[in-house]
C-alpha cells in the first residue's frame, strides 16, 4: 500500500550547537506512515514532553529532522522544488492548539480565510472566493453571516477553532494535522469540534493526525493510536485494542490515569512507581525502566525491539520478545489497513 505522508527512521535532537552543549532528544528513530488509500484518523498520544508536537512539526516540514526522512507521496520533503513544496503545503494542513495565536487582532477573521485563497489562486472572482469560504464555514457548523466581518475577540474559542478548521478545509488537503485542537475550549464545545473533524475524514476522505494527551477523546474519534514516551513509539495499533487492552506498561499507566466515575475509588492519591532493578551509570536501557513495575534485568541492559503482538498492534517492550520483531518499514505500516476490507495489511512479519 502506498503512503501519503511518511516518517522514515526520523530522529530530532534540539540543542548541541555552538552556543549550547545541552541536547534534547525529542524524537528517537520514529517510523510512521499515513496510507494514501482508506484515509483514517490516527491519534498520537503521550504525556507532555513525549515528542508529539515535534512529530507534527517535522511532518509539516516546519522542523527538519536531525536524521531520517520525511516523504510526501514518495518524495523527500527536504529535496522538493519550490513548486513541489507549494503543493505539499497545500495538501498537508495544520490546526493548532491555541487558535487565538494565529489571528492578528487588528484584522477581521475573514483575513485568515481570504489569504490562502489568494495565495493558492483558488478563485477567479471575489464572488467565487466568497462562495468557497461560506461553504467551508458551513461544513464545520458555522453560519457565515454570524462569523464573517467580526474580529477574533468577538468570537468564542470554539468558533475561532472551527474557523481554523474551515481554513484548512479551504485548500482541499489530503492530510490535516490537528495538534491538541480542543484543549483550549470548554467541554461543551469539544464534541462539536471533534464531530467536525470526524466528518472531514468520513465525508471528505481527509486523513487526520490527531495529536493529544487526552486518551478519552482519542478513543472517541480515532481508528488507530500511537503512544509516545520520551520520543519513542512504545505502542501502536487499533485504538480499540490499545485503549481497552493496553500491553505496554506505560500505556497501562496512561489508561489507569483516566478518572473513573466510581465514588468508592479514590482518584488523585499519590502513587509511588518504582522497581528494584539496579541501573549502572551510563548503561543503555529501556527508557521506561525506572518507572516500570514489570521491569526485568534485561531492561537495564539493552533497548527493546518493537514486537508485533497482534496483527495490527506492536509494542516496544521485552515482555513480548518471543513475538516477531518488526523492521522500521514494518513499524511504519503497522497501522495501515486494506482500503476495501479494513483488515490489517500483511507486512511479512508473520
Amino acid at each position: 500500500m502506498n503512503s501519503l505522508l511518511e516518517l522514515q527512521n526520523v530522529t530530532k535532537i534540539y540543542g548541541g550547537g555552538l552556543f549550547s552543549r545541552s541536547r534534547t532528544l525529542a524524537l528517537d528513530n520514529v517510523s510512521f506512515a499515513i496510507p494514501s488509500e482508506s484515509p483514517q484518523i490516527t491519534a498520537i498520544a503521550g504525556e507532555s514532553g513525549s515528542g508529539k508536537t515535534t512529530m507534527a512539526r517535522v511532518l509539516l516540514g516546519v522542523v527538519a529532522p536531525t536524521e531520517g526522512k520525511v516523504l510526501f507521496k514518495g518524495q523527500d520533503v527536504a529535496g522538493m522544488t519550490r513548486k513541489q513544496r507549494r503543493e505539499f503545503r497545500r495538501e498537508v494542513q495544520p490546526v493548532f492548539q491555541d487558535p487565538f495565536e494565529v489571528y492578528n487582532p487588528f484584522y477581521k477573521v475573514d483575513h485568515v480565510l481570504t489569504t490562502p485563497i489568494k495565495k493558492f489562486r483558488m478563485a477567479g472572482t471575489k464572488r467565487e472566493a466568497q462562495r468557497i469560504i461560506e461553504d467551508a464555514l458551513e461544513l464545520v457548523g458555522l453560519r457565515p453571516d454570524e462569523t464573517l466581518g467580526r474580529f477574533p475577540h468577538q468570537l468564542s474559542g470554539g468558533q475561532r477553532q472551527r474557523v481554523m478548521v474551515a481554513r484548512a478545509l479551504l485548500l482541499k488537503p489530503s492530510v490535516i494535522l490537528a495538534d491538541e485542537p480542543v484543549s483550549m475550549v470548554d467541554a461543551s464545545l469539544r464534541a462539536t469540534i471533534l464531530d467536525s473533524i470526524r466528518n472531514l475524514n468520513r465525508e471528505l476522505g481527509i486523513a487526520i493526525l490527531y495529536i493529544t494527551h487526552d486518551l478519552t477523546t482519542a478513543y472517541q474519534i480515532s481508528d488507530n493510536i500511537m503512544v509516545l514516551y520520551r520520543g519513542s513509539v512504545v505502542e501502536a495499533g487499533s485504538v480499540e485494542r490499545v485503549i481497552k487492552h493496553p500491553q505496554h506498561p506505560y500505556t497501562r499507566l496512561l489508561v489507569e490515569s483516566i478518572p473513573q466515575p466510581d465514588p468508592d475509588k479514590r482518584w488523585g492519591a499519590e502513587t509511588t512507581v518504582s522497581n528494584t532493578i539496579g541501573i549502572a551509570p551510563g548503561a543503555t536501557t529501556c527508557k521506561f525502566v525506572d518507572r516500570c513495575l514489570a521491569a526485568m534485568p534485561m531492561c537495564a541492559e539493552a533497548v527493546p525491539g518493537f514486537y508485533r503482538i497482534d496483527p495490527d498492534r506492536g509494542a516496544l517492550c521485552f515482555l513480548y520478545a518471543d513475538s516477531p520483531e518488526l523492521t522500521s518499514t514494518e513499524i511504519a505500516t503497522v497501522l495501515q489497513r486494506d482500503a476495501d476490507s479494513h483488515e490489517p495489511v500483511a507486512t511479512g512479519a508473520e
